[in-house]
């Protein structure tokens, strides 16, 4: 079996990043993941097709915002966490932060 590309986080790229985020499948898979632990891929629930979702999932281990692990047939998923907020302090909490509440996050006061 091939094994599935993995960006070191040195590697990372903002617009990669921010391109990954853009599409509202990949930003609520990211949501979920911050909220849970490691998922199969057959786990999420979304109304597309594999191939689609598969998709979406390479966009964003290529981009450097999810890990799969592979075990046996199974795909595993998780948030590199860790890893972007090294890399980009803060932008996981700007990009989990519920945009639906309408409140906007607290970012630092500019000096004068």
């Amino acid at each position: 079996m091939r094994e599935l590309f993995h960006p070191d986080p040195h590697e990372f790229s903002l617009p990669t990043v921010f391109h990954a985020l853009s599409d509202p499948i990949r930003l609520e898979i990211v949501r979920t993941l911050a909220s849970t632990s490691e998922q199969s891929c057959g786990w999420f629930d979304f109304k597309l097709t594999k191939s689609t979702l598969s998709h979406h999932f390479r966009v964003l281990r290529e981009a450097g915002v999810i890990r799969t692990r592979m075990a046996g047939t199974q795909r595993f998923i998780s948030l590199r966490q860790e890893d972007l907020e090294a890399r980009f302090p803060g932008l996981l909490v700007l990009i989990l932060h519920d945009a639906s509440s309408h409140e906007q996050p607290e970012l630092p006061a500019e000096s004068s």
